[in-house]
């Protein structure tokens, strides 16, 4: 059976997918294992002559384990690429009483604007639904703004609304 490391499956998605695949398949391998990017970029240094090891580069740069899906991934790199500085993902948000009130997908902390990815699950779940109303009221309550972004956003619908959403916070 053939076998290989975390490390060098990443660096092999990395220098063969497109971009964003790569990054998103990387997230999620970060995620789900104790992947450490040093590890890969270590191997990449060994194998410098290797086609595709300037965009594993560029890939493994782009990396960040708190990306909880795929279509994180392509709104964070979005927003990147858009001129944003890259926003830290999985931001936790406690109340007045110390109690966590959310774990935000992506954001900037210190202009309290976060940006979060809808799936399907939080219209078709009623429970998800009223659980998400009550979180934003709470962040509203604390002064963060969230824009919401669903599959059905356009990459220039996204970008009109987080810029617009920067410029009230900014």
């Amino acid at each position: 059976m053939s076998v290989t490391s975390r490390a060098r499956t990443a660096l092999d998605i990395a220098s063969r997918c497109r971009l964003g695949e790569a990054v998103a398949a990387i997230d999620a391998l970060s995620r789900a294992t104790d992947l450490k990017i040093a590890d890969v970029e270590l191997l990449a240094e060994r194998y410098k002559g290797r086609r595709g090891i300037r965009r594993a580069r560029r890939a493994l740069s782009l990396v960040d384990a708190g990306a909880e899906s795929p279509r994180e991934t392509w709104l964070r790199l979005l927003l990147v690429r858009a001129g944003f500085p890259a926003p830290r993902t999985q931001i936790p948000v406690y109340d007045e009483y110390g109690q966590l009130v959310a774990a935000l997908d992506m954001g900037w902390a210190d202009i309290k604007l976060a940006v979060e990815y809808d799936g399907e699950h939080h219209w078709t779940s009623r429970r998800q639904f009223s659980r998400d109303i009550r979180r934003a009221e709470a962040l509203a309550d604390l002064g963060w703004v969230v824009v919401r972004i669903t599959a059905e956003d356009t990459e220039g619908g996204v970008i009109a609304r987080v810029s617009s959403a920067w410029e009230r916070r900014v």
